[in-house]
């Protein structure tokens, strides 16, 4: 622990904004990763099925019953949808598919900035470290060099240290991009299969000469 203090210390001034995108990082990778935890916990798939029958069914107060009483947030989707039906069914479903996958995305933007910032504080430590050990040419003799070769080498331990907080945020960063396209795919699917029966039981009632419940 000592050793990494003082490598941390070596580093120059620059570790310091290296620390908090670290803390940052880590504290927005460990929240959305219990929020995904959390949703594949919520998940009720059958639901999505049951909600997708009723509305095949033509009952729709049924299928809202189902839908308001779940906390998947396809079955959410497929409720908010239903409930605007007769204004505007195709923005309806965008919306509420846009506030859905709103809640995955949140946090990417600031996981995605880390893994830029990070390298780069890096590297600007690294600069100022060089300038730092070479402006020391001035007030050493020649025939010390070890102080210059020793400072550069302090000079690189930031951006070792960006480069590793970068990498590090692009694992977690990569999953939840990856879950993200996940629901995507899911919502689009249900929502998809929910516009072509509400279409179909439109074109079932007008030939009955029946009004959709």
């Amino acid at each position: 622990m000592r050793m990494i203090i003082d490598l941390f210390l070596k580093g120059g001034p620059i570790m310091w904004p290296l620390l908090l995108t670290s803390v940052v990082a880590l504290a927005v990778a460990l929240e959305r990763l219990w929020f995904i935890c959390q949703e594949r916990r919520r998940r009720t798939p059958e639901v999505v099925a049951e909600i997708l029958s009723e509305v095949e069914r033509d009952d729709i107060e049924s299928a809202l019953v189902l839908g308001e009483g779940s906390s998947d947030f396809v079955a959410r989707t497929l409720t908010a949808a239903l409930q605007n039906r007769n204004t505007s069914l195709s923005q309806a479903v965008l919306r509420s598919a846009g506030r859905e996958l709103k809640r995955f995305s949140h946090g990417l933007s600031i996981l995605d900035t880390v893994i830029t910032l990070a390298p780069l504080l890096g590297l600007l430590g690294t600069i100022t470290g060089m300038i730092h050990s070479f402006g020391l040419l001035g007030n050493q003799e020649l025939g010390a060099p070890a102080v210059i070769t020793g400072g550069i080498a302090e000079a690189l331990i930031a951006t070792a240290f960006g480069l590793g907080i970068a990498i590090t945020a692009l694992l977690p960063f990569n999953y939840l991009n990856a879950r993200l396209e996940e629901a995507r795919h899911e919502i689009e699917d249900a929502t998809t299969q929910l516009e072509l029966l509400l279409t179909k039981c439109h074109a079932d009632c007008a030939l009955r000469g029946g009004v959709l419940k």
